[in-house]
């Protein structure tokens, strides 16, 4: 069941990622891009993953701000893929995977930071995706979930878009995933409107 749903929104993705950047990245993502650098704390010369990391943008801004640091974009859509593979200006230092978030294919404690922008709400299962996480942060290591918040403190808001919709969450259940899954919540920041940045540490 689950297998089917990743494949209906990898082509949902795949058909939407010639138009993605023109439709979304230029003024909204940019401006939480911005946001969220200003509470990114990363070691010298830091390995991260981007989950989710559609055309490519975060990484990139990433790799600009810290000229050491070495990433790993990992997305279901192949075609999201092939566009940021295309726009790729740091070749030496970041490299793009095609691959499910609920079963990461990465060796524990990999990377120091683990991002997520606007990609947590596609995912059926989060305590799955939450519990891999943990596995390839280090100890010390930071999860960075930005994300559409829940109008309700407690409970999820289901909207249907995309194959099986998509889900917030509440700071409530942010932290519950979290604890589950060995992280502890060190805060919750808005960024834009109702998205939310929820750090946690390992």
């Amino acid at each position: 069941m689950t297998s089917d749903i990743f494949n209906r929104k990898q082509k949902f993705f795949d058909r939407w990622a010639p138009n993605y950047d023109w439709l979304f990245t230029t003024i909204f993502y940019q401006a939480i891009h911005k946001r969220l650098l200003d509470y990114v704390e990363l070691p010298n010369e830091p390995n991260v993953l981007d989950m989710g990391c559609g055309t490519g943008r975060l990484l990139h801004r990433l790799a600009s701000q810290f000229p050491t640091l070495k990433g790993i974009g990992l997305d279901l859509s192949a075609e999201m893929l092939r566009q940021a593979r295309q726009r790729n200006q740091y070749r030496e230092r970041l490299i793009y995977k095609q691959g499910n978030v609920e079963s990461l294919p990465f060796a524990e404690g990999q990377f120091d930071a683990v991002f997520s922008t606007i990609s947590f709400l596609h995912y059926p299962n989060p305590q799955q995706v939450f519990l891999e996480v943990s596995r390839v942060l280090r100890p010390g290591g930071f999860f960075y979930l930005v994300d559409y918040k829940a109008m309700k403190e407690t409970g999820t808001s289901t909207v249907p878009f995309s194959p099986n919709g998509i889900r917030f969450y509440s700071q409530k259940q942010r932290e519950q995933f979290g604890a589950v899954a060995g992280l502890e919540c060190v805060g919750h920041y808005y960024l834009l409107g109702l998205v939310m940045l929820t750090i946690f540490a390992k």
